[in-house]
């Protein structure tokens, strides 16, 4: 027998292995198909609040290790109420801050210094941006959207909310703000649920962007004076 008709008949029954292979596990829609490790298809998961045999309090639902903190979650030593605001207005700071970099300066830099510059103004700007979106949707309902306390929801009869122009607003420390943010106060709710800590601090750049755009109270109300 020759070599090719060796290899031609190795090849069919090859082929007829394949085949009948292929017909016996093939998917069936009358019987279960094969499974190999049937553990890991068909695991024992116990519920949240079964009983488990597995921990020694025989509950399935365990409390987290004592000083851990959850994903996104970093606690927050400020409570509620006004000696906490104060306090919060003493300790925090914004760490978004607008940077003195933004500030026009006509010497010339080295370019290291030159790209860290522009990376830091970029990044502001970005923070810039979110924080006027979180103001539009969040803020700009009560507080309108200069921040003169002339939204939609105060023209339709609910308490209008101090001006964010005032000269009260403009001193309020960025910390204070950030608890107000948090906690509420007065007629304001928290926000804390709605807004992460990172876009409140946004905001309150977008706030202190408002302020610098409008002119200050005491130039307001000159420009109110008519001429004599």
């Amino acid at each position: 027998m020759s070599r090719r008709l060796l290899l031609n008949l190795a090849l069919a029954a090859a082929l007829a292995a394949v085949t009948g292979l292929h017909l016996g596990l093939a998917p069936h829609p009358d019987r279960r198909n094969f499974e190999l490790l049937p553990e890991m298809v068909d695991s024992v998961p116990y519920d949240t609040f079964a009983p488990s045999p597995v921990f020694a309090d025989g509950k399935t639902l365990q409390a987290p290790p004592a000083g851990t903190v959850p994903r996104g979650l970093l606690p927050l030593h400020f409570g509620p109420g006004p000696e906490e605001a104060a306090r919060a207005g003493r300790e925090l700071a914004n760490p978004l801050a607008r940077p003195a970099v933004l500030r026009p300066d006509p010497a010339p830099l080295p370019p290291p210094v030159a790209e860290r510059l522009d990376q830091e103004r970029t990044a502001y700007e970005r923070h810039l941006a979110r924080g006027e979106a979180v103001y539009g949707i969040y803020c700009a309902l009560c507080h309108g959207p200069g921040g003169a306390g002339d939204g939609p929801v105060a023209r339709r009869g609910f308490p209008a909310p101090p001006s964010l122009l005032a000269v009260n607003a403009r001193t309020l420390a960025d910390g204070r703000m950030f608890h107000l943010i948090t906690h509420g106060g007065e007629n304001m709710p928290s926000y804390a649920a709605q807004i992460s800590r990172e876009e409140r601090w946004q905001a309150i750049l977008w706030v202190r962007e408002l302020q610098a755009r409008a002119p200050a109270p005491a130039e307001a109300a000159a420009q109110e004076v008519p001429a004599p």
